[in-house]
C-alpha cells in the first residue's frame, strides 16, 4: 500500500499485536508504507497488479467474529462458496474508497457460489459501521464485526484494507493489500473465473446474519 501525503490523522497498525496508535501517542519516523494509512489525501486505487497469489492454496486459521445482531460467525461457515474477505475500518481512507465497489460486487456476484465478507475492525462495532453503511448507501453487504481486531494477528495483516480470496474449501488463494475497484470489468472477470470453478453445492441458508440482500451475476 502506498504511503499517502499526510494531511490529517496518521494511524499505524502494529501487525501481530492488534494495536492501534495515533500520531499523538507515537512519534513516527519513516514507518513501513504498508502499515500507514494517512487520511484526507486522494486515495490511489489498486488493481489486479496488487493481487499476490499463494503458490498453493493454504489453510486459514480458525477465525470467529460477530454479525450485526451480535451472533458468533465462524469463517468456516462460508465453506462451499468462494469468499472475498475484506478487512477494513471506517477510519481508513482507502477502505472507505473501495467500499461502494465491494457493495456493487456483492450485488452482481453474491449467491451460492460467491460472497463478499466485509469484516470491520472498528472498535465501536455496530455503532460505528451501521451509520456508515446507511450514509454510504451500502445495501448488499451484511454487517460483520471484529471490534477486538483478532483477525489482525490471525491472518497476519500488515495494514488496511487487506482482502483475502478464499476458495470453497476455506483455503487462501491470495490477497490484496490496498484499495481495488472491485466491480471493474477486469476484476469481475477474474473473480467470476474463481467462482465458476470453486462453487460448492447450493445450501438452503447462509451463515447467521449473512443473508444476501441481492444476488446476481
Amino acid at each position: 500500500m502506498r504511503t499517502l501525503t499526510a494531511t490529517a490523522t496518521v494511524c499505524v497498525c502494529v501487525a501481530g499485536a492488534g494495536l492501534w496508535w495515533s500520531a499523538d501517542a507515537l512519534p513516527l519516523a519513516a514507518p513501513p508504507a504498508p502499515e500507514v494509512v494517512r487520511l484526507g489525501a486522494p486515495i490511489p486505487v489498486a488493481g489486479l497488479e496488487k493481487y499476490k497469489g499463494a503458490e498453493t492454496p493454504k489453510p486459514i486459521p480458525p477465525l470467529a467474529f460477530v454479525d450485526g445482531e451480535g451472533r458468533r460467525v465462524d469463517l468456516s461457515q462460508f465453506g462451499g462458496r468462494v469468499a472475498l474477505l475484506n478487512l477494513w475500518a471506517t477510519w481508513c481512507g482507502p477502505c472507505v474508497k473501495e467500499m461502494p465497489s465491494l457493495d456493487r460486487l456483492q450485488g452482481q456476484l453474491g449467491g451460492d457460489a460467491f460472497q463478499v465478507v466485509a469484516l470491520s475492525l472498528d472498535r465501536g462495532g455496530k455503532a460505528a459501521v451501521e451509520p456508515f453503511y446507511q450514509k454510504t448507501g451500502v445495501n448488499n453487504l451484511a454487517l460483520y464485526l471484529d471490534p477486538g481486531s483478532a483477525s489482525m494477528q490471525a491472518l497476519g495483516l500488515r495494514g488496511l484494507p487487506t482482502t483475502l480470496l478464499i476458495d470453497a474449501q476455506g483455503r487462501e488463494l491470495g490477497r490484496v493489500e490496498g484499495a481495488v475497484e472491485w466491480d471493474s470489468p477486469e476484476v469481475l472477470a477474474f473473480l467470476r473465473g474463481y467462482a465458476g470453478r470453486g462453487a460448492g453445492p447450493a445450501r438452503d441458508s447462509a451463515p447467521a446474519g449473512g443473508g444476501l440482500v441481492k444476488t446476481g451475476g
